[in-house]
């Protein structure tokens, strides 16, 4: 037990500890976990900009202690540049990636107005594309609004009763700002349980993502219920042309601001193995034998795979599959267990690429490649925070090196590939886009392919790549010797691989959760 003598402090000192006292309190009260609300201060130290801190913005006295009993000292480059143009109360398109620390970008100019004018009304909407950041969000408003007295209601859907009572409960009591799914919030509004016409501002948080998941339409009903004289600020972490249309359709002539769109964190090692898709179990087993990891997370394309890969590893790892199917009292602890380390793997889908801060992930593997080339760097992304290091590897299957080839293009470099452990038959070589002429699955003119021969055994020749999960693809090997996974201090980061030609690659189904 460690004491402390305030006599022998001066007072602001003992005042600011005091303060971290209550805050910490508080957070236990409300069963936050301490390092979830500080997060974004704690992983992004390395981001901070020497000639400016958080008092050059003037905020109002109570807030700025909070930031000072938080630990705040200087802005992100989101926030340096974002926090004045909210401000100023004007509309803004902002383009980060996520871990840039732009959650606090958005919500503490607004606290800090709430704050100033006494506002006791509904004021500020926030609408974010899952249950899990709308919940991360609300916990991150009340740590900052804890000297404030403003108040924050989560809405989202996927609960039970109970929680659909409290949150009901909650509007009927009143809150300054809502932060809410889209689909919650549409329920309520044509219910008529919900009164917008107070609103001056409203936040997307991850509007690419929302529009991918085929929220569009509801955000669209949404602005209808909101009054037209408002501040609108939308944030995305990628910033292809249809989000700026579509933000043209309720923006009033905004800002832009955007930071370092497309890459990947300095201190994660990239690398890939060319496999079959009957190489895959056996290959992440191998992987995760390697060492005691205390986080790692595993993506894979579908949540019907993410049942099945979790009741092969569960035998061996401690390890929970995180999904659509399950409640949300289950995912949320869950996440909790995966946070606190008393769950070491977690697998999912890209429900869990954003918005989930974790510091100290040590691990990210990619069971199925990306689709989506902007997914990846939002997966990779969950490794390497706090400017620490990770190791993010990703499993290529011949179907999918075309996609592989789009991320690399992306991200602006080759990623290294890896040779398979010993002990594993060889993979399928790997070229990257597919030669001009060449479906996905192979040249439709005669390639000299043995349908007698085992697949993988052949030389340099480009294999004949086999459909996902078919009985005559590669076997797996046993007996095998650990991969090595290695940090970017011990890792070279070039590769010997060919760069391939440009390809086209699939566009994303408007689901949570693919099946």
């Amino acid at each position: 037990m460690y004491s402390i003598d305030l006599l022998n402090i001066g007072i602001n000192e003992e005042s600011l500890y005091l303060r971290k006292l209550n805050y910490l309190c508080f957070c236990t009260i409300r069963g936050y976990i301490w390092q979830d609300v500080i997060d974004n201060v704690f992983f992004l130290q390395y981001f901070t900009h020497h000639n400016l801190d958080f008092s050059s913005f003037n905020f109002e006295t109570s807030l700025q202690e909070g930031l000072d009993a938080m630990g705040f000292e200087k802005p992100t480059p989101i926030q340096e540049k974002a926090i004045p143009v909210i401000m100023e109360n004007k509309d803004l398109i902002a383009c980060a990636q996520t871990g840039t620390g732009k959650t606090a970008a958005f919500i503490l100019p607004i606290l800090n107005k709430l704050s100033k004018d006494g506002t006791t009304t509904l004021n500020t909407l926030i609408l974010a594309p899952t249950r899990e950041l709308a919940i991360q969000i609300d916990q991150q408003i009340q740590g900052f609004a804890y000297f404030l007295g403003i108040s924050s209601i989560p809405i989202y859907g996927g609960g039970d009763g109970i929680v659909w009572e409290q949150q009901k409960k909650a509007l009927e009591t009143g809150a300054e700002i809502i932060v809410a799914t889209p689909g919650r919030l549409i329920a309520l509004l044509a219910g008529g349980k919900i009164d917008l016409s107070t609103l001056e501002h409203l936040i997307l948080d991850e509007a690419d993502r929302m529009m991918d998941m085929g929220f569009s339409d509801d955000i669209l009903k949404i602005v209808n219920y909101l009054p037209k004289n408002r501040q609108t600020i939308l944030f995305s972490a990628t910033m292809p042309p249809k989000i700026r249309q579509f933000s043209m359709k309720f923006l009033n002539n905004p800002s832009e601001i955007s930071i370092a769109i497309g890459k990947t964190a300095k201190g994660v090692t990239q690398t890939m193995y060319s496999v079959y898709d009957t190489q895959k179990e056996e290959l992440v087993r191998n992987i995760l034998s390697q060492k005691a990891y205390e986080a790692v997370i595993i993506f894979a394309s579908t949540k019907d795979k993410v049942k099945s890969l979790y009741k092969v590893l569960r035998k061996q790892f401690e390890i929970e599959a995180f999904h659509s199917d399950l409640e949300q009292v289950e995912r949320e602890k869950i996440m909790s267990d995966f946070k606190n380390k008393s769950v070491k793997i977690l697998i999912g889908t890209d429900i869990i690429s954003r918005g989930i801060d974790v510091v100290g992930i040590e691990l990210v593997i990619n069971y199925d490649t990306p689709s989506d080339p902007e997914d990846y760097v939002h997966r990779v992304g969950r490794t390497a925070r706090a400017d620490a290091e990770g190791a993010a590897i990703t499993f290529v299957n011949p179907k999918d090196q075309y996609k592989f080839d789009n991320i690399e293009k992306l991200i602006g470099m080759k990623v290294t590939q890896s040779p398979l452990p010993e002990g594993f038959e060889a993979g399928p070589t790997y070229s990257g886009t597919p030669e001009k002429g060449k479906s996905d699955f192979g040249s439709k003119k005669k390639s000299g392919y043995n349908k007698n021969k085992k697949s993988g055994s052949g030389g340099n020749r480009k294999p004949f790549p086999r459909r996902e999960n078919s009985n005559s693809e590669q076997p797996k090997a046993n007996h095998t010797k650990p991969v090595e996974v290695k940090t970017p201090t011990e890792a070279k980061v070039a590769s010997q691989q060919k760069p391939g030609k440009p390809g086209k690659f699939g566009t994303r189904k408007n689901v949570i959760d693919p099946e």
